[in-house]
């Protein structure tokens, strides 16, 4: 029987690199006992100074009650570690033979019923979970980049994941204090890096070619659309872009520039069903806001974003 996602005091992070080192400090700063596994030599030393350097940032934000880094253990031996488990969090390499093996292992020792997720930024959980004799319980936790402070987790399951584990994760990081989106589908790469990555693919094209340097591709995104990115995303954000006809302006006026050779991506065929698809999900986005009051909102926050950048 795994514990409801209220109960979870224990959780263990498998690898403690830059986001197994980062998912450590959260779960400190969030008062859960953490037990931290590592097979590099210097693996506690490099954790405990991750650790301390995120610990002014978090306190910043405000601790939970109890929070402290002495609730930090570090176990050298992985089946002990995984037999203190409420919860795993796996944070090791990008390499999915490795993943198999270790996920496999971390199943063998980690109590019946506990959830083991896995911070992959790329895998499936179906390509990893072959190798495990429970992979029902076994689940994609996918975060961003320090954990310790960017909200988002993208939660999936692989084939053989039950979808009660799916929505039990959801629910832990919830509680935990995340941001959550629970995919309905497995998808290389999940949401948000797919998109991160058609950025970056562009402004490394845009690189090679001598279009733009790095410096102006940065201030491009730090002065430009990143500004206004915190308030809404890039589908709210166009919604916007067309004035008070919304997205469905947006697209019947904007839509043939999608073939411009504006990027090297090759665009989405703007059929009626995507026009339709895009514009709906935008209304359902706005929840009963109206243009005006979108603007307003989407203003107050990015004014808010310069000054706290010092730049207003």
């Amino acid at each position: 029987m795994r514990p409801a996602p209220a109960d979870v005091r224990t959780v263990v992070c498998v690898g403690a690199g830059v986001i197994g080192g980062g998912w450590v400090a959260y779960f400190l700063a969030r008062g859960y006992d953490v037990v931290a596994w590592d097979p590099a030599p210097d693996g506690e030393e490099r954790l405990r100074h991750l650790v301390r350097a995120a610990w002014p940032a978090l306190t910043e934000l405000g601790l939970a009650e109890g929070a402290s880094m002495d609730n930090l253990a570090f176990e050298p031996d992985l089946a002990k570690a995984c037999a203190q488990a409420d919860f795993v969090q796996e944070s090791a390499p990008e390499d999915l033979e490795l993943k198999r093996t270790l996920l496999a292992d971390i199943d063998a020792a980690t109590p019946d019923g506990v959830v083991i997720s896995s911070s992959t930024s790329g895998y499936g959980m179906s390509e990893m979970q072959d190798k495990c004799a429970h992979p029902d319980r076994t689940v994609v936790g996918h975060p961003f980049n320090p954990p310790y402070l960017i909200p988002l987790v993208e939660v999936v399951g692989g084939t053989s994941t039950s979808a009660e584990v799916v929505e039990w994760t959801s629910e832990f990081f919830k509680l935990a204090g995340k941001s959550v989106i629970t995919m309905n589908h497995e998808v290389p790469g999940f949401i948000a890096n797919r998109l991160q990555e058609a950025l970056w693919r562009e402004a490394l094209h845009m690189v090679a070619a001598g279009e733009a340097t790095v410096e102006q591709i940065d201030l491009s995104i730090t002065d430009g659309p990143g500004l206004r990115w915190p308030v809404f995303g890039p589908m709210l954000t166009f919604h916007l872009a067309g004035g008070q006809g919304g997205m469905a302006h947006m697209l019947d006026h904007f839509g043939p520039s999608l073939l411009s050779p504006w990027t090297r991506l090759v665009a989405a065929e703007l059929t009626p069903e995507l026009r339709d698809a895009v514009v709906d999900g935008c209304e359902r986005e706005a929840d009963g806001r109206s243009i005006d009051d979108l603007v307003a909102e989407r203003d107050r926050g990015v004014v808010a974003v310069l000054r706290a950048l010092g730049r207003a």
